[in-house]
């Protein structure tokens, strides 16, 4: 193992964390199949099985509930968080959920237990989505998913309680990449975004930086590259990658966090700094000792829980009307 490869001084439950993943996994012998059905799966028993030991459960005060919203090529499965005690139209954010493009769902255990802890404390409606996957549709299905259920929440908001004034998107890793692209498409299409939220962004789809060699063992990313290639499907960067767009200017707000032992940290910091340069109002958080999973380990960890009211307070404020305030950055 090379020196860029070392494992960083992650937490003691971090580390647990990665264990009881690995543990899980040698007993998913489908998670190495290339038939994808089966593959997903396997993929979704391990995220459940980890969310259920190392999540905290959905709070009570929240109201979920299953929708269909159109896509880019017929209806789509949402599900809907919002404060029990909510009433009218609400500021709204539409979801896109992580899974490296080739997994991930709506009804994973850690998709609820996030949603719904990120509805009750920032006090948006979260529309999460269950987008088309590849590599059955690469770039730009998921993108023209997000555009289309985002065209139907405006559309049918008294319906389902949106303020459209107040809308935006956002995502969670592969999710934040289609929601940043949906950003920039909204823009070009001149429908602008109230904010976007992006969390472990794959920024470019290219390599950027140091971190992207130097911590891939310790996010478990050591495949990624070849996902990004599935996605993409010979897309031209300056389509796909968010942080390839030839203009940055007029985008929404964004709220960016950041593990700091991510091989995506880098670019996510990039993209942050592409965007101030272009005016655009930024919030950005390089949270210290995570790596790219560990948001979700709000039952053993208190990093998990300051990100999570990192998180939760940045979309408070966002949707509030209040501007973002610069955060430090974490240096390389």
């Amino acid at each position: 193992m090379s020196a860029a490869e070392e494992m960083p001084p992650i937490a003691p439950p971090v580390r647990d964390w990665l264990r009881r993943g690995a543990e899980i996994s040698a007993g998913l012998p489908d998670l190495a199949s290339d038939e994808w059905p089966r593959h997903r799966r396997a993929a979704r028993l391990l995220s459940d099985e980890l969310a259920i030991e190392f999540t905290d459960p959905v709070p009570l005060g929240v109201r979920i509930d299953d929708l269909q919203v159109e896509g880019g090529d017929g209806p789509l499965r949402a599900r809907r968080f919002r404060r029990s005690d909510a009433t009218g139209p609400l500021p709204t954010m539409l979801w896109l959920h992580g899974g490296g493009w080739i997994g991930g769902t709506i009804d994973e255990t850690l998709n609820d237990r996030t949603g719904a802890d990120r509805a009750l404390r920032s006090g948006v409606q979260i529309v999460s989505l269950e987008y088309r996957l590849t590599p059955e549709h690469p770039f730009p299905a998921p993108v023209e998913d997000a555009t289309a259920a985002l065209a139907d929440l405006r559309t049918r908001s008294d319906e389902l309680g949106v303020d459209v004034a107040r809308l935006g998107i956002g995502g969670n890793s592969a999710g934040a990449t289609v929601a940043a692209t949906a950003a920039l498409r909204e823009r070009d299409a001149g429908r602008p975004l109230h904010h976007q939220a992006l969390e472990v962004l794959p920024a470019a789809l290219r390599p950027v930086g140091a971190s992207i060699d130097r911590y891939r063992r310790a996010s478990g990313l050591e495949g990624a590259d070849a996902l990004v290639e599935l996605y993409r499907a010979g897309a031209p960067l300056e389509d796909s990658s968010p942080l390839d767009a030839p203009v940055h200017r007029g985008l929404a707000p964004a709220l960016i966090l950041a593990a700091e032992f991510d091989p995506l940290r880098d670019g996510a910091v990039a993209y942050a700094q592409a965007l101030r340069e272009a005016d655009v109002p930024v919030e950005l958080h390089v949270l210290p000792g995570h790596v790219h999973g560990s948001p979700g380990l709000t039952a053993r960890w208190q990093g998990a829980r300051d990100w999570r009211d990192v998180f939760a307070d940045g979309l408070a404020r966002a949707y509030a009307g209040t501007a973002p305030a610069d955060a430090p950055e974490l240096p390389a």
